[in-house]
């Protein structure tokens, strides 16, 4: 038996693709249905998206079942700290997280201790057993399919930055997280040279290590 929220996550899915559906028609009134989709599905959230760098190469080296071992390391490791910063997380794909904060700052603050973690728990171990973490995070409004996953603009550049231009220990942003976390204490910014769709600038954020 389906519990609510299985039918509730379905619902979901259900009622955007049957909207874009319509959206396809010939004569649609896509202004229209875009706001329905909008009205029902638009929420502003941070996001972010996290990597382990290297991954396919030591996976190639070691084995995967190494590296099985590594990912349930990695989860056992940040898991809680994103539970700590009231993290949602939205899916797990291989060694990439997919989470969403309510506030930009709190997707900082804890990008920043998921680092520390992972470096202090690099200090006991062998090169090939490390956990290599690389983040980016987005900020804006975007389309939430329950607990299934997130669409938007601040999403692609999220994905971007963390799962293919950030290296290891590195949280790159856009623009929109820095100008929504403000000033943190013991935190700064500076400008990325890489630029990616959704994005007009990108920051490397600079924290205490």
């Amino acid at each position: 038996m389906a519990t609510l929220s299985d039918v509730e996550l379905k619902g979901s899915e259900v009622r955007l693709w049957n909207l874009i559906e319509q959206r396809s028609r010939p004569g649609a009134d896509v202004a229209r249905i875009d706001q329905r989709i909008w009205d029902l599905f638009g929420e502003e959230w941070a996001v972010m998206f996290t990597d382990l760098a290297g991954f396919s190469r030591q996976v190639e080296a070691f084995g995967i079942i190494h590296f099985l071992q590594e990912i349930f390391e990695q989860k056992r490791l940040l898991l809680p700290i994103v539970s700590e910063h009231d993290g949602v997380l939205i899916k797990i794909e291989a060694d990439s997280f997919l989470i969403l904060f309510k506030r930009a700052a709190s997707a900082v603050r804890c990008a920043v201790e998921m680092q520390r973690a992972c470096q202090r728990f690099n200090d006991q171990r062998p090169p090939e057993s490390q956990v290599l973490l690389c983040v980016g995070i987005g900020y804006g409004r975007v389309l939430r399919i329950g607990d299934l996953d997130v669409f938007g603009a601040e999403v692609n550049a999220a994905s971007k930055l963390g799962e293919d231009i950030a290296k290891a220990n590195e949280v790159l942003v856009t623009q929109a997280v820095r100008d929504a976390a403000g000033a943190l204490d013991g935190l700064s910014f500076s400008e990325y040279a890489a630029v990616v769709p959704g994005a007009a600038r990108c920051f490397l954020l600079d924290y205490p290590r």
